[in-house]
């Protein structure tokens, strides 16, 4: 056992009880914050618009202040963006986040020096939790990789702009920067490709034992390895690799393909960040739930998902929340960010600690027919399908395909497959009724014979790659999209097509 990895078993024993008894103190933090918050509202223009002065509790709170989106709030960061100060938040944010928006366009979010180091320390905590609950630490003493965006920030604007990562990789404590890689250099290539061919050609040689990022781009990274190696296996390439960390999507979709390409079950930990803030993150090997960050400047609310299309939703503290229903994820926190709307859908897996997964967003779902498939209900199917079969997937998403040639509308299917399933009859059906028992709107519809059984589009070894990387969203924090409730995307994919199958037995 090195050093450092004695080193961090101690760190993280005394680091985790703090976040345990955080999470214990979990309620009494959020009603803090939300004062915290209000004293610190009452310094900026937002504040004088929506009379915080007079905001004395949570019902005031919610009375002063509606639930909105980026869009909804663009006027306030439209000013932050030309430099304007104590718009949202006392002063001026250190840096601006960039994303990519659903219907808005970049979208610019503002990282002050109060919540840039809960970035840090969620992330941190995150590692430090599976050190302590598996006492497995030997990966700090070897090299770590975060595939991520370009650290290099655009100082054209007011204030330093960047993608969230890049931001984030100016930050990495000092201890780790020895381990981590890829090199500056390298990270600031901004063509992904180059840059995933630059980091192969960086890590081939190294020690690596902590690779981290969205699964889709940590695939490409593994194929181009092996692709480059002529080896089997990554574990062939990287016999101490030992933790797998991961965010953005749900990973089982992948699970199969990356047994394949590591060579071993490979540990993991699921992290939620996002622009807006590190939500939460997997604290036990044993329990997939997200312990949810509630002592870390921001203040969590959340919309019951049949609320969310009422003019006046309701909404609920975290002391009122249930177990297992789907709940939009709304915000105020210590970046100046007031009862926003981040776009995801989640479910409670515990409410002693508080945890959470993430089942969609908002603005993916299938509802041509008023089935309203979402993320957590596809993938779930999938995964279960997989499960019964011998077939890889790389990547898919679904659309409606409400205007077919001939035949009744349906559920298409587009995906790229690593290795097919051997009987397309038997995959088709077993996904399709996988996806009715989820979902048992979408079974009616089938049943009552307004839609037939889904469809797959088979997509090129690639495809989706390609696909991406036309629309200029190729790697870094980029995802493919689960699901429309429009052909947008699919007739983009389409160039990428081979065939379309249909169960001959339905």
């Amino acid at each position: 056992m090195g050093l450092k990895s004695w080193f961090s078993k101690l760190f993280a024993k005394r680091v985790v009880q703090k976040m345990y008894d955080d999470a214990a103190m979990a309620v009494q933090h959020q009603e803090q914050i939300l004062s915290y918050l209000v004293d610190k509202g009452v310094k900026t223009e937002f504040g004088r618009d929506h009379h915080f002065h007079a905001i004395k509790s949570h019902t005031d709170f919610t009375q002063k202040i509606p639930v909105r989106d980026y869009e909804g709030l663009r006027n306030y960061f439209d000013r932050v963006v030309k430099g304007e100060t104590s718009v949202l938040w006392p002063g001026q944010p250190v840096y601006l986040s960039k994303t990519s928006g659903t219907t808005s366009g970049a979208k610019y979010i503002p990282i002050t020096k109060e919540s840039i180091p809960e970035h840090i320390s969620a992330a941190r905590n995150a590692l430090l939790s599976y050190i302590n609950n598996t006492g497995n630490a030997a990966f700090v003493d070897g090299k770590m990789i975060f595939l991520q965006g370009s650290p290099v920030l655009d100082n054209s604007k007011a204030i330093p702009t960047g993608r969230l990562s890049g931001i984030v990789a100016h930050h990495v404590p000092g201890y780790l920067q020895k381990n981590r890689m890829p090199s500056f250099e390298v990270n600031c290539i901004e063509d992904w490709e180059t840059k995933v061919d630059a980091i192969v050609e960086e890590t081939l040689k190294e020690d690596m034992r902590l690779i981290s990022g969205i699964p889709a781009w940590v695939q490409m990274y593994f194929e181009k390895l092996i692709e480059k190696t002529g080896k089997k296996t990554v574990a062939e390439i990287f016999p101490n690799f030992s933790l797998l960390v991961y965010g953005g999507v749900n990973f089982e979709p992948y699970a199969a393909r990356f047994r394949e390409l590591i060579g071993k079950e490979m540990p993991t930990v699921e992290l939620f960040p996002a622009s807006e803030g590190f939500f939460a993150f997997q604290d036990r090997q044993d329990d997939t739930g997200l312990l949810l960050n509630t002592n870390a400047g921001m203040y969590y609310e959340f919309v019951p998902q049949e609320e969310l299309d009422k003019p006046h939703p309701k909404t609920l503290s975290l002391s009122e929340v249930e177990l297992n229903v789907n709940y939009a994820l709304v915000i105020s926190s210590n970046a100046g960010l007031w009862r926003y709307n981040i776009g995801d859908l989640v479910k409670f897996t515990s409410l002693s600690p508080f945890k959470i997964r993430v089942t969609g967003r908002i603005k993916h779902y299938t509802s041509a027919f008023g089935e309203h498939v979402i993320a957590e209900e596809v993938e779930g199917a999938l995964s279960e399908t997989l499960k019964k079969d011998v077939a890889a997937v790389t990547e898919f998403t679904l659309a409606p395909q409400i205007t077919p040639e001939s035949g009744l509308p349906y559920h298409e299917w587009f995906i790229e497959f690593n290795r097919e399933p051997k009987d397309w009859n038997v995959f088709i059906e077993n996904l399709d009724t996988a996806l009715q028992n989820k979902n048992p709107y979408y079974r009616d519809l089938i049943e009552g014979k307004v839609l037939s059984p889904l469809k797959i589009t088979l997509v090129e070894k690639d495809g989706f790659q390609e696909f991406m990387k036309k629309r200029g969203k190729l790697g870094g924090q980029n995802k493919i999209p689960r699901l429309a409730n429009d052909r947008k995307i699919a007739d983009e994919l389409k160039a990428w097509s081979v065939k379309t199958i249909a169960s001959s037995n339905f």
